[in-house]
């Protein structure tokens, strides 16, 4: 027979189980977490930062001529997947324009790939290739002349 005094007692045993199973738990969603994180993030957006830091200036430069040429651009999709771009200049769309692109999946996922451009009906530029399906990062080079501007646009 037992005693009933000590039946359902808590005891050091249940506190280090407790403890135990706590600390294995956070310890498993750690590891979890840091494979998701390491999986889908390749890490790098330059380099060197250092080296980058130096150009930060030019960098501010060029921006501020971009902004002066007064563009506006749209990107999208067609129904095939096609990426579209349309310049504008106060409202009316830049006539001659050259563009060229490059594409790649927004976390480095993918190695990054050339995408050209075809003039199409009313002044819009139509990408040669389809875009397969998913996330896509797009660095865009737009000339017009001896105008230059470089965007990045995220298209889904």
């Amino acid at each position: 027979m037992t005693d009933k005094s000590t039946r359902g007692r808590f005891t050091g045993r249940h506190m280090a189980a407790i403890l135990v199973a706590f600390f294995a738990i956070v310890i498993a969603v750690n590891v979890i977490m840091a494979r998701f994180a390491m999986s889908t993030f390749g890490g790098k957006v330059v380099e060197n930062s250092y080296v980058a830091s130096q150009h930060y200036n030019e960098w501010l430069d060029r921006a501020a001529a971009q902004d002066r040429l007064g563009w506006e651009k749209t990107v999208t999709l067609d129904a095939s997947r096609h990426v579209l771009l349309t310049v504008r200049k106060q409202g009316s769309i830049l006539r001659e324009v050259e563009a060229s692109a490059t594409i790649n999946h927004p976390v480095g996922r993918t190695t990054p790939a050339a995408l050209r451009f075809e003039p199409a009906a009313g002044g819009v530029l139509r990408s040669v290739e389809p875009l397969v399906k998913g996330r896509w990062r797009l660095d865009l080079i737009v000339r017009h002349g001896a105008d230059e501007a470089r965007y990045r646009e995220d298209v889904q």
